[in-house]
């Protein structure tokens, strides 16, 4: 579990990060759009896990490695915004966020699933049917009419 701490310096950088990879390196990754999805920072606040989405991208992996050959760029241009918060530039490590592609992979997978349309009667409980259902309306009904009968007295 992060402590508090972690988890604002981690917020901070996501924040700083996005806007680095906007605006002041978008020109060395070809105009991809890079989102920046979590931040894990180590408890020492040293090390950074960055994870990214990829989104629009079909090479997102030789994109990751060349992010991950800038990464020394990209803490510089870290270090010019946070400099005067922290005294430690946390080592930036890029990951993959492929949550994005695990989603629709499974949203594949359900969507070809041959389910059979649903019966009337509840599976899970043979003995039970659509009359005994109504009967238990019909009871709840009677039910209510019996505390009627009391509050009039």
């Amino acid at each position: 579990m992060e402590s508090k701490r972690q988890q604002k310096f981690a917020r901070l950088i996501q924040k700083e990060l996005a806007e680095i990879f906007q605006r002041n390196v978008s020109h060395l990754f070809q105009g991809a759009y890079i989102s920046i999805t979590d931040v894990k920072v180590s408890p020492d606040l040293g090390v950074a896990k960055v994870h990214l989405s990829l989104l629009l991208n079909p090479n997102g992996r030789d994109l990751l490695n060349e992010i991950r050959v800038n990464s020394k760029t990209i803490r510089h241009e870290l270090a010019k915004r946070i400099k005067n918060q922290v005294r430690v530039i946390p080592e930036l490590i890029f990951y993959l966020d492929d949550t994005a592609e695990y989603a629709a992979k499974m949203d594949k997978i359900i969507s070809e699933l041959d389910i059979p349309a649903e019966s009337k009667e509840d599976p899970s409980n043979p003995f039970r049917s659509e009359e005994d259902e109504e009967d238990l309306y019909d009871e709840e009904g009677l039910e209510d009419e019996d505390e009627d009968d009391l509050s009039d007295r």
